[in-house]
């Protein structure tokens, strides 16, 4: 059987090519990802940036920790501590103590992620004058870079500057200094301090102080900006690199199966001779496996080949792209293609094992039919493995609307949850091939001519062909309209709830993350009809099931002005009860009754007991807490909300706003402007994740698509020459294989457009229940686009093939083997 096995794959080599080809490059994909994958497990080590000529580093506290049963549990404080005024003075009586300040700056013409510090910080860097002067007046700046030169006056939302000297950047931020002065009317707090004495020295003046920090060496990291953002990065890679693998994967393992299958599934004629030759139904099926055996290990070497050929490039696009940091590099690992070859060759042999038994039942008699119809498209096996599947996710999906419809939003989820169900359509689609090929047929079958009729027998009556072509069809329409389409109506839900929380008139925003300062709010209070609602952004931490630390993002507002200008989406309670010993919770906490009492941490850490005023729905997840700017300790006011008084007219109340936020460069929006501007929408890594995902998905399944179309085509060299000796010409015989390609695209079409809709259908329900009413996002253009494509492959693979077989003579076709 070996030497059987081996002289089938020289004679029915476009079969083994196309299984060959969706072989390795499905290995391939499993390799670049896993490689990609690899590779960012750990991060470097960084050494101190800002800090790294600084003898030491005092930091305020900065965190919380609570200890519970199983171990201390941590989280970053939304406002962190500064270091107390005692603590300074020790510290001044030691050596000399230089306060540090951090704030964003927005300046015309400039780079988006400025960020403010005062001069003296600039030698700890080190950063040192390259050309220039330091600033010594408030409206002087030193700015790294080569973004102003100076003598350049730059607008920045603190008023018109004049760039007095440039120092050269050192690659880990945009630096605007300002004189320690200015620099201290930006940014008032002081949450970190570098002291020139002994670190001992340091660390017993500070001993005793609740969270105080005492930095040096390689801890002086610390006290930069964002000391984590190597691993934060690394997250994010792995969440896109795994979420890109986990679906390449899927894919990969679905169309190299479903090609295997229907390569042995069309050979049923050949083993029917085999058969009357003496074959017995064990020797069928040895030669069957030893068949995929040699492709796969073949297939599977050469896509780890041409995987580690690829890896470099999607590492250098997405560092190119800033979804990688610029260090990031591939990594010497072996593991990933150990992973790949032995997934290939797993699912090459699993891909036919199923039909191998199918092959050894052919009896003798097969090797005389001449029809072509699936008698019998849908195994015993098949349907059930389909069915457990699809009721296995109708009813999973049930359970999460039940139970926890929250998690149907989360990203994993609707990430996840189309491979189940596309996988249960795709084994039952035998069953659902001849309806859809009738429905979609009918009216072409009733025009005048045999054509219409012809594609919609030919198509019904090959249900196994019909199937394997439209396979990589239905996972491209089904991935792109589930995961756009899910993000897409998950965005449209949170602008849903932005809009419907907001009855305020106007919404004033600040310039810069410092917020308003307290004469831009006595301004705006001052406004003639203008009821106003200042709020600050906090958090809030919660102790759940005595276990899990919990933060919650938390606004600070008084509740007269709250309840005039936003409507909570409150299932109990009422907002005007809410006060300084109250808060305002969501279901989602496990303590949501009004009236009871409930332990939380504050902002800056401070432990209280308050007071559940009111409760509102759980809704997409951003229904935070609310609570008084008495519990929000050091939150700068972020939002000013203004109600028209009864009276008031639009026009005058909007330009004196303009006119109290101007030396502030504040902005004002009308309401439903401010909705528009803060539209929720998808992050750019995991939009670019999903068309990563989805450009994977499209150029595989077409690779996959044109092979099966050349494999299904070339053994359709008898019915050509059929319609030819029955007196059709060329050009009808090329237009009905183009007409049939089409109808079969369709049938894949609509198909996936069935379980894209399911699954939207399953994220829509979950969203009402959570009482967030919004219309179902369809992704039509990438829709669209993705049908377009897989039409145009289709056609093109089985029209060049058909061509080129009826270049031959009729007689001849009628005589070729299959």
């Amino acid at each position: 059987m070996l030497t059987t096995a081996l002289s089938t794959l020289r004679t029915r080599w476009v079969t083994f090519a196309g299984s060959f080809v969706a072989l390795s490059l499905g290995v391939a994909l499993i390799a670049v990802m896993g490689l990609a994958l690899a590779s960012s497990l750990d991060a470097p080590d960084r050494g101190p940036e800002r800090f790294a000529a600084a003898r030491v580093v005092v930091k305020g506290r900065d965190a919380l920790e609570v200890s519970t049963p199983i171990g201390v549990r941590g989280q970053e404080l939304a406002q962190p501590r500064a270091v107390p005024a005692g603590v300074v003075a020790k510290l001044r009586d030691l050596g000399t103590v230089v306060e540090d300040r951090s704030f964003a700056v927005r300046a015309e013409g400039g780079p988006a992620d400025l960020v403010g510090h005062p001069w003296s910080t600039a030698a700890f860097a080190p950063y040192a004058l390259d050309a220039g002067r330091a600033p010594r007046a408030a409206d002087e700046v030193v700015v790294s870079g080569d973004w102003a030169r100076p003598g350049t006056r730059v607008r920045t939302g603190g008023g018109t500057v004049r760039v007095v000297g440039t120092v050269a950047g050192l690659g880990f931020e945009n630096a605007v200094f300002h004189t320690d002065a200015r620099a201290a009317e930006l940014a008032p707090r002081s949450l970190q301090l570098v002291v020139d004495a002994d670190a001992a020295a340091v660390r017993e003046a500070v001993r005793g102080s609740e969270g105080v920090q005492v930095l040096t060496g390689d801890a002086r990291r610390y006290a930069d900006a964002d000391p984590d953002r190597d691993a934060e990065a690394l997250t994010a890679m792995n969440a896109l690199f795994g979420t890109a693998g986990g679906v390449a994967g899927f894919v990969s393992v679905f169309v190299v199966a479903s090609t295997f299958a229907f390569a042995v599934a069309r050979r049923r004629r050949e083993f029917g001779l085999l058969r009357t030759a003496g074959a017995t139904p064990g020797q069928i099926r040895r030669m069957v496996v030893h068949e995929a055996l040699a492709v796969g290990v073949l297939a599977s070497a050469a896509g780890c080949v041409l995987g580690s050929r690829a890896a470099p490039e999607l590492v250098e696009w997405a560092v190119d792209e800033n979804l990688a940091p610029r260090w990031f590099t591939l990594g010497d690992h072996t593991w990933p293609y150990h992973v790949a070859f032995w997934t290939g060759l797993l699912v090459a042999l699993c891909g036919v094992l199923a039909a191998s038994w199918r092959a050894g039942r052919t009896g003798p008699a097969e090797a005389l039919r001449e029809a072509s119809v699936d008698a019998r498209p849908m195994t015993r096996g098949r349907l059930l493995w389909g069915a457990v599947l699809l009721v296995t996710a109708v009813v999973t999906l049930a359970l999460a609307l039940a139970t926890d419809p929250g998690g149907l939003l989360r990203r994993k989820t609707y990430v996840s949850r189309p491979m189940l169900l596309i996988t249960a359509v795709a084994l039952l689609a035998p069953l659902l091939v001849r309806p859809l090929v009738r429905l979609i047929a009918w009216l072409p079958a009733r025009l005048p001519g045999a054509g219409g009729m012809l594609v919609r027998e030919n198509a019904a009556a090959g249900v196994r062909r019909t199937a394997a072509v439209a396979a990589p069809v239905l996972v491209t329409v089904a991935l792109a309209g589930s995961l756009l389409g899910a993000t897409a109506t998950l965005d449209g839900a949170k602008a849903t709830e932005a809009r419907e929380r907001t009855a305020a008139d106007f919404v004033v925003a600040p310039a810069g993350a410092a917020g308003f300062d307290g004469a831009t709010l006595r301004r705006l209070r001052a406004v003639p009809g203008a009821e106003v609602s200042a709020s600050s952004s906090s958090a809030v931490y919660v102790l759940e099931e005595g276990v899990a630390l919990v933060r919650s993002g938390a606004r600070a507002a008084e509740p007269g002005p709250l309840a005039a200008t936003t409507r909570l989406p409150l299932v109990a309670g009422r907002t005007d009860d809410l006060d300084d010993d109250s808060i305002i919770v969501n279901e989602e906490w496990e303590k949501h009754t009004v009236g009871e009492r409930v332990d939380v941490w504050l902002g800056d850490g401070t432990r209280k007991s308050l007071r559940i005023a009111a409760v509102m729905a759980v809704g997409t997840g951003d229904n935070g807490v609310y609570v008084t700017p008495r519990n929000a300790p050091a939150a700068p006011v972020d939002r000013v909300d203004v109600r028209l008084a009864h009276g008031a007219d639009a026009h005058a109340v909007a330009d004196g706003l303009r006119r109290a936020v101007r030396a502030s460069d504040g902005e004002v929006l009308t309401g439903e402007a401010w909705v528009r501007a803060t539209r929720p929408g998808t992050d750019r890594t995991t939009r670019t994740g999903f068309f990563l995902v989805l450009g994977i998905a499209l150029l595989y399944t077409g690779v996959s698509l044109a092979n099966t179309m050349v494999m299904a085509t070339s053994d359709r060299a008898r019915e050509l020459a059929a319609l030819r000796l029955a007196g059709a010409t060329r050009w009808q015989v090329l237009r009905l294989v183009g007409a049939e390609a089409l109808t079969v695209v369709v049938v894949g079409g609509l198909l996936g457009a069935l379980v894209a809709g399911l699954n939207l259908a399953g994220m829509w329900s979950a969203l009402g229940l959570l009482s967030v009413w919004t219309p179902i996002e369809v992704p039509w253009t990438p829709l669209g686009a993705a049908l377009g494509a897989c039409a145009v492959l289709a056609v093109v693979s089985a029209v060049v093939p058909a061509g080129l077989a009826l270049r031959r003579a009729a007689v001849e076709l009628a005589g070729t083997r299959e």
